[in-house]
């Protein structure tokens, strides 16, 4: 039988991966059914709020999915857990206060949220759990 430190680390990576896929798929729907990745909020020419969120998600979640398989890193695995939420957090704030197009997506943000969207909330989700449970 596996250790129960084993299974909260691959359940940690479990969730990263989750939040790296989810990251990648589309996330939110927009008009006349195109849809948007993560890397679509990526824009160095209008950097802002938006980019700094979906940045800090990406490399939070490949940065967790890394340190998985180092062993003790448990401090620096929460690190890059909150460094994730963090940015998810930066990103729908983002979509509030900026003008235009942003605010009106982020007024319909889990209306129009896709299954990459919610992906990367139940990693983030199971990645929790596993830190808080360890």
């Amino acid at each position: 039988m596996a250790k129960k430190r084993d299974v909260f680390g691959f359940l940690y990576l479990i969730g990263m991966a989750l939040v790296v896929v989810g990251f990648c798929c589309p996330m939110i729907k927009g008009l006349f059914g195109s849809s948007a990745n993560g890397f679509k909020f990526i824009n160095f020419d209008r950097f802002g709020f938006v980019t700094i969120g979906a940045i800090l998600i990406f490399a939070g979640a490949v940065a967790g999915v890394v340190a998985s398989f180092i062993p003790n890193l448990g401090a620096l695995k929460i690190l890059f857990l909150i460094c994730s939420i963090a940015g998810g957090i930066i990103l729908v704030v983002g979509f509030m206060t900026n003008g235009g197009i942003y605010r009106m997506g982020g007024k319909l943000l889990l209306k129009n949220a896709t299954w990459g969207f919610y992906l990367a909330c139940a990693g983030w989700i199971i990645a929790l759990c596993s830190t808080v449970k360890r």
